[in-house]
Order: structure tokens, then C-alpha cells, then sequence
């Protein structure tokens, strides 16, 4: 990166260092800034799907309690941003700027096989921010598994574990039992750790792991009732449920009133996210793995019912798009198929040809496919050769299979473009 560049632009260039597991360059990277983790209390969340809205919850449950919270979350969708909040809000981007600069200088020097990866990085980053801002909880949220994600480098009060399912397997394990080992890295001796409903497999692993050090362990058995959800879905109620054990287990007593503000008020883009488009309803919902686009479905049929939708899909070439398309089928009456913005991205073609294979819905009718190049094209553009994508009463459009694809249109929405990539 020329010497020259801007601070984030810097920092977007390490992610051509991959991932590389690891504690050992996020303590080294960490005591070169003051071990700013050393000053925060925080609350860890691990698993497969619902870590960032169970994150969301805790948080906007405790801002509503009146502290000073910090939240780090990931991916970002539009803006960097997003990923390291400060009372609700996104870190200011002069303190980012700066924080990077700290950072850039604190590693000049470093050989090259010891400089840290983009998300040891960020992680650095939102540490010296709360720690900056004196914020008083913090929620995390890791990036992968968690016995070697640089979030957990960070003391903590509180765990809590959401359902595990199998993803990242070639980072985490072929089986559930080996991917909840990973995930289990977050507990510490004496800490209690709140765990939803599990897979034999993996509550067997998670049990056994919190035994052997010693973690206080409570299984959360029945959803949130009643109280309304800022966020659409039945699986929300278990992750809210899930957020508030993990509230008490670190010893946070709020009042009734702020869990109803805070469960109420929470904001979390991109999981099932209802927009207008055109007089017509869009829905965003990232979807990107399997067990994220069954509960999609799940949602979608609570919410809408037999109604059917024009879905606008697009994944990553290893998330298995070919199963998360096929998940989603039975609620499309046609289907757009475009580009991720990544080099990872599944070709519309292949995917066309996965719909062309697929059996037909319950209603014997397969939908009907057209390929964009572009999400913009789809979305925006209403090419004459493609459906337009109005929503309707009968057919809301549905955009689903990818963060990456909620990103774009989120910020093709506002008239702006998603131009950072994230991991």
C-alpha cells in the first residue's frame, strides 16, 4: 500500500494476509498499544448464527439501563463503521482514523511474517476505542470459532454460546462435536456461560468443556414471550432469551421497563430486514449458510404465510450455494440470480443450472429464472429484459444467500456504494 494512502485504506489492505489462527500476534499487537483490553469488562458471544443479534439484544438492553456500552460486531454491511460501536452509534471516523494510525505505527518494523491479519487488526482497533471512550460493558461478538479468535484475548464476565452448525469447517472441524470445541475456547474458569438449545453432538461437547475448567454452565429452555422484538422471527425470541441470561449471568439486574426498551428499540440491518421499495415490500436477509436460510424460510412462512416471493439471490462460491438455493426455492415465484461483490462469488449461471435441476414446488411449478449482471441491474436499473423487482402484495421481493449482497443493496438503496469489501 503506497505510503500515502488513507488510514482505512490502509487497513482494508490487510486482508491479503488471510486468516491465520492464532493468540500469539493479537497479545504481541495488543501490549504494543497498552493492553487497552485490560480496562474493559465484557460480554463474549460465540456460535454459528444468531451471535450478532443476541450481541444486538445484550446491548441495546444494557444502553437502555444506562451504560456506556461499546458493541463489535462483523461483517460491516455499507461502512467499516459499523462494526465498532460506541452508546448505539458508529465510531466516529477521525477516532478510527487516528486509532489506525496508532496502530500502523505500533507495528512499523514488524517482520513480514509477524504482522497481524486484518481482523487481529479491527479487533486491536475496537479495543483501543472502548477503551478510549470509557465505555463501561462491552459486547463482543467473535469473528470465527472462538479459542483462537482475537476476540478472545479480551477478560470477560459473561459467555454465551448460540446454535452451532457447520460452517467454516476447514478452519473449525468436520463434525459438530470438533466445531463446539472451538467455540467452547471463549469459556475461562469461574465465568458462567448462558448456551441455547443445541444438537446432541454439540451440547454433549459444550458440556463437557465447561465441566473440565470449571464454567458455571445454564441452558436457556424457553424463548422470550410476550414482550415485543425489535427483530422478525420466532428464532429471535430464543436469542433474545438468550442475550437476557447472559445480561444476569454477569450480574446486570435491569428493570422490566428497559428489557421491553431495549428488546423493542434493538437494530440489527440485514436479518429480515423490511424495507419499501416502489409501493411494494423488499425484505433483506443474509442468509449464508444453511442453517440461516432454513430459519429464513421458517420466518417467511410466519410472517407471510403461503405467500410467495421474487427472490433476488445471490452467495459465495464456498458457502454451498447450491443447498441455500435449493432451501429457498419452494418460496420464490421467480428468481434473479446475481454476482456477490467478491472474488469468492458463485456464478448466476451455475446457480441457474442447480434451479434447472431442482424439483418442482408443492405447487408443481418452478419458478421462473433470469440472470442480472449486476445486483445494481436487478435492483435498480429495471432492465427492460429482466421482471421488475417491485414489491407487491402477492409477490414481495425477497433478496437473500449473502452479507456481502445485503451490503450492496443497502447502500445502492441510499445512493451510495458499498466500496470496502469485508471479511
Amino acid at each position: 500500500m503506497p505510503p500515502d494512502s488513507t488510514p482505512l485504506q490502509w487497513l482494508m489492505a490487510t486482508q491479503s494476509r488471510g486468516v491465520q489462527p492464532g493468540l500469539e500476534r493479537m497479545k504481541r499487537l495488543l501490549a504494543a498499544l497498552g493492553d487497552p483490553q485490560e480496562k474493559l469488562r465484557c460480554l463474549h458471544v460465540a456460535g454459528t448464527n444468531g451471535k450478532g443479534s443476541v450481541s444486538a439484544f445484550a446491548e441495546s438492553v444494557l444502553r437502555s439501563a444506562g451504560h456506556r456500552t461499546g458493541l463489535y460486531t462483523s461483517p460491516h454491511l455499507v461502512e467499516f463503521a459499523e462494526r465498532i460501536r460506541i452508546d448505539g452509534v458508529n465510531a466516529d471516523s477521525t477516532d478510527i482514523d487516528a486509532a489506525i494510525n496508532r496502530l500502523r505505527e505500533a507495528t512499523r518494523g514488524w517482520g513480514e511474517g509477524d504482522q497481524p491479519t486484518f481482523f487481529e487488526c479491527v479487533t486491536a482497533i475496537a479495543f483501543d476505542l472502548f477503551a478510549r471512550a470509557g465505555c463501561g460493558i462491552v459486547v463482543l461478538e467473535t469473528g470465527m470459532g472462538g479459542r483462537l479468535d482475537a476476540t478472545n484475548t479480551a477478560p470477560k464476565l459473561a459467555c454465551a454460546i448460540t446454535p452451532i452448525g457447520l460452517d467454516h469447517m476447514e478452519w473449525l472441524g468436520e463434525t459438530l462435536g470438533k466445531i463446539a470445541w472451538e467455540k467452547a475456547g471463549i469459556l475461562r474458569p469461574g465465568i458462567p456461560v448462558v448456551i441455547a438449545p443445541q444438537e446432541r453432538e454439540a451440547a454433549d461437547a459444550l458440556a463437557a468443556a465447561a465441566g473440565e475448567i470449571g464454567a458455571p454452565c445454564e441452558w436457556v429452555t424457553a424463548p422470550m414471550e410476550k414482550t415485543p422484538l425489535g427483530l422478525a422471527g420466532s428464532h429471535q425470541r430464543w436469542n433474545a432469551a438468550l442475550a437476557l441470561a447472559m445480561i444476569g449471568a454477569a450480574g446486570f439486574s435491569p428493570s422490566a421497563e428497559v428489557v421491553a426498551k431495549g428488546l423493542r428499540d434493538v437494530s440489527w440491518p440485514g436479518r429480515f430486514q423490511r424495507l419499501s421499495l416502489r409501493g411494494g415490500e423488499l425484505i433483506l436477509d443474509g442468509a449464508h449458510n444453511l442453517h440461516a436460510a432454513r430459519q429464513l424460510v421458517s420466518t417467511w412462512r410466519e410472517v407471510h404465510g403461503e405467500r410467495r416471493c421474487r427472490l433476488i439471490f445471490g452467495a459465495l462460491s464456498d458457502k454451498d450455494p447450491s443447498a441455500l438455493l435449493n432451501e429457498l426455492l419452494p418460496l420464490a415465484a421467480s428468481v434473479v440470480l446475481v454476482p456477490v461483490p467478491s472474488p469468492r462469488s458463485a456464478k448466476p449461471a451455475d446457480l441457474a443450472a442447480v434451479i434447472a435441476a431442482a424439483s418442482p414446488s408443492a405447487s408443481g411449478c418452478k419458478p421462473v429464472v433470469h440472470i442480472a449482471g449486476s445486483l445494481r441491474e436487478a435492483l435498480v436499473d429495471n432492465s427492460d429484459a429482466l421482471p421488475a423487482p417491485v414489491g407487491t402484495p402477492e409477490y414481495p421481493v425477497l433478496l437473500a444467500g449473502s452479507l456481502f449482497l445485503v451490503g450492496e443493496a443497502l447502500a445502492l438503496l441510499s445512493g451510495g456504494e458499498a466500496t470496502l469489501r469485508s471479511q
